[in-house]
């Protein structure tokens, strides 16, 4: 199977130029079944990987780009009156597919945010008195704008602590940039071709899950969470029980995506950022000393023994 991720990233490397720990997030996300925020200014090709990704991995795709007068509805559907047959008929939203774009996600008010919750965490959907699986896989691929910018709002926290790994997408290198510039002149990207099934994706799943983790790895993946919640004037509150079984997760994904068969302490530092950074809870002195959440969690897991 590390042929067939070797075909994914090629066919995405058709559209998109560089963005490769976004490429590999991503890939993580759909096989452990977790969800991703992507932040970063627009014009980063957040939307376009997302896409590209969708096309190469043959899922059903639908995108939301949400705004301040989104509602609920607009998102998982409504009941809507048939005055021929005088009946209450289910129309479902464009949340039912199995790669969900939430474009610009923190544009819209919590209301409409909250309407995620039970789809991201039950794999379901409620509209009126009955509820609906959603088709597997499932994945929330969300887009998010700094908070420095006019006209977006804070996620919650529960929602947060959905997203499986959060990431910071910069701008590209000045090569890449030069590439991006000639293809987009010169309409010269190429159509993606499928390459990867359901049924790949359920094999590749199976096998993340067989990838060996020591004692000692897993003690130490749970003393970096206990870590975060331990006194400290920089963090007002540290990461959830959920971030222990999501870092363990995507280390071992980690792992298998290098070709391993077993976990390394290189694995779980790879993936402790992604999946910690969006879930601690800063406080004012930390804030004021104009320190981020990776600059707390350096900090942090700098003062815990690597097994």
């Amino acid at each position: 199977m590390q042929e067939k991720i070797k075909r994914i990233k090629t066919e995405i490397a058709k559209a998109v130029v560089g963005q490769e720990e976004m490429i590999d997030a991503l890939l993580i996300g759909l096989f452990c079944e977790g969800h991703i925020l992507l932040e970063g200014v627009p014009g980063l090709a957040k939307t376009t990987t997302v896409k590209a990704f969708s096309s190469a991995m043959e899922l059903d795709f639908s995108r939301i780009q949400f705004t301040p007068d989104l509602l609920p509805s607009d998102i998982v559907g409504a009941e809507v009156y048939d005055p021929k047959s005088s009946v209450f008929k289910i129309k479902k939203g464009p949340l039912f597919t199995q790669i969900l774009l939430a474009d610009e996600i923190n544009r819209s008010p919590s209301k409409v945010q909250s309407a995620l919750l039970e789809a991201m965490q039950e794999k379901q959907v409620t509209i009126g008195a009955e509820s609906f699986k959603l088709p597997r896989p499932f994945m929330v691929l969300a887009t998010q704008n700094p908070l420095e910018q006019e006209g977006v709002y804070a996620l919650p926290e529960a929602q947060l602590d959905r997203f499986m790994m959060k990431l910071k997408i910069e701008h590209n290198s000045e090569d890449e940039e030069l590439e991006i510039m000639r293809r987009i002149a010169t309409k010269s990207s190429k159509l993606i071709s499928a390459v990867c099934s359901i049924d790949d994706v359920n094999k590749i799943s199976q096998e993340i899950n067989e990838v060996h983790i020591d004692e000692e790895l897993e003690k130490y993946i749970i003393k970096l969470v206990r870590a975060t919640r331990q006194a400290n004037t920089d963090v007002k509150y540290g990461v959830s029980p959920r971030a222990s079984i999501d870092l363990y997760r995507a280390s071992k994904a980690h792992a298998y995506m290098e070709g391993k068969s077993f976990v390394t302490p290189v694995d779980v530092l790879a993936m402790v950022y992604l999946v910690f950074r969006h879930r601690i809870g800063l406080s004012y002195e930390a804030r004021a000393k104009g320190m981020g959440s990776d600059d707390v969690l350096k900090n942090i897991i700098e003062s815990i023994e690597i097994p």
